[in-house]
């Protein structure tokens, strides 16, 4: 007798419906009458729309948008794959906590409330003002170079604990979320990932991550391989994103998955940030292609990955300005012009209610 495989891990979240576009000319309507010519304000306009179909109204609003930062250790981190060493993890957390970092400085100054969510970092905060505390394990992750980074329960763990933060979110009135991360190793992670739910070769998604000099980044590539190798079921399970994320991933970025998910379901914005968050969204995309309705790609980050992905999810993002730094740094460097698109959607003039002329057909 053959025994019923196992449920997959994100059986529990409900399906993201894909936008409704019925409002579509309505809205172009609108934006097409104000006091330009068509199509001035470039990609501030296709962004009005998408505000629109989201909220499905002429009118939309933003309010109080967040920005999540998740943060996690990783096994292989000790194995050579960063640039720094693990403990930057924890200290930077604290960086954050003291209002420190460039993601305090930029939420601050985009007027987004920064929350920052302890997935599995290997060290103890306590209690303390500004930090979630949603491990799933006090010493992060295993080292995928020799195993799986965490079993299947651990991965729907993150992913639900960053569902219920969402939650939580959409019920003070959240309709606009930013991704940030925080993990040394991550872009290691991120590199496996988007190869095995991609196709693209391995060598292009790996980069210099935190600086790695040229032997740096060789060595990682090698790294990296050798954790694909020593994966028996990776020919059969490479596209399968829960397999991939258990295997490969690390607690924030199943976290951001599940975040992700939960945050379309709501109808929030999406601001995706860098190589690390985009990896996260190509589970979450795997799980519910529609997920990608909700999405703004904040930036174009340097790191040698990024591009790839964006590529491969036909993304063109808000801003190329050479970031690499992660965080949410680049998420909430859009959030002003998320604010300028709703602002003229509302606040501009059409050229019947200046007494404008439009242009002579």
């Amino acid at each position: 007798m053959h025994s019923s495989p196992p449920p997959p891990l994100f059986a529990a979240f409900p399906a993201v419906a894909p936008l409704d576009r019925e409002m579509t000319a309505d809205l172009q309507h609108k934006i097409d009458h104000k006091t330009k010519p068509l199509g001035a304000l470039g990609r501030l306009e296709p962004l009005a729309l998408q505000l629109g179909l989201i909220q499905q109204t002429l009118a939309p609003q933003l309010q109080q948008p967040h920005l999540l930062v998740c943060a996690g250790d990783h096994g292989a981190a000790k194995a050579g794959v960063s640039a720094y060493p693990q403990d930057v993890t924890w200290q930077m957390v604290e960086n954050f906590l003291a209002g420190g970092a460039a993601i305090n400085v930029f939420s601050r100054l985009a007027g987004m409330r920064l929350v920052v969510a302890d997935a599995g970092v290997a060290h103890d905060f306590g209690p303390r003002p500004g930090l979630v505390n949603v491990k799933v394990s006090a010493t992060g992750t295993q080292n995928y170079i020799e195993g799986a980074a965490m079993t299947a329960a651990e991965c729907a763990d993150a992913m639900n604990k960053g569902a219920t933060l969402v939650h939580e979110f959409a019920a003070i009135g959240c309709n606009v979320l930013g991704f940030g991360e925080m993990g040394i190793g991550n872009t290691a992670s991120a590199s496996l990932i988007t190869h095995c739910l991609t196709g693209l070769p391995l060598s292009d998604c790996v980069g210099r991550g935190t600086g790695l000099d040229d032997a740096g980044l060789e060595r990682k590539r090698t790294l990296l391989a050798q954790a694909l190798a020593a994966w028996p079921e990776r020919g059969e399970m490479n596209q399968n994103a829960e397999a991939v994320l258990a295997r490969f991933g690390g607690f924030e970025i199943a976290m951001l998955a599940g975040a992700m998910l939960a945050a379309a379901e709501a109808r929030m914005l999406l601001l995706i940030d860098g190589f690390i968050v985009t990896s996260a969204l190509l589970v979450a995309a795997r799980v519910a292609p529609a997920v990608l309705d909700y999405c703004v790609y904040a930036h174009c980050s340097n790191e040698t990955g990024h591009r790839l992905q964006l590529d491969w999810l036909k993304a063109t993002p808000l801003l190329d300005l050479g970031l690499r730094l992660g965080e949410g740094t680049g998420a909430a460097l859009a959030m002003p012009l998320v604010r300028a698109a709703c602002a003229f959607m509302n606040d501009m003039a059409s050229f019947e209610s200046a007494g404008v002329s439009e242009k002579s057909e």
